[in-house]
């Protein structure tokens, strides 16, 4: 898993096996981080569509986005998990 900047540079890397699933791998790539502060925003796609995962980031105060997954449970707003523009 890698987190870069809007530029593709990257700020985080973190190298697992395939079997865990990239919401657990989250705090770990975050503390293998190459620069101090936390991003502002998290991008990712719809596995990372996770109301626990979102509730976790906000308090380290990091947004997540997301498209929510198709077997939602909770419904939330259609499309992506925020409004914000990036």
């Amino acid at each position: 898993m890698a987190v870069t900047d809007a530029s593709g540079i990257i700020l985080s890397l973190s190298i697992e096996s395939a079997s865990p699933h990239e919401v657990g791998l989250v705090d770990k790539v975050f503390e293998e981080r190459f620069i101090g502060p936390l991003p502002k925003r998290l991008i990712g796609d719809r596995a990372y569509d996770s109301d626990p995962l979102d509730e976790k980031l906000k308090e380290k105060g990091v947004e997540m986005i997301a498209p929510h997954r198709k077997n939602r449970i909770k419904k939330a707003n259609p499309g992506w998990k925020t409004t914000q523009k990036i």
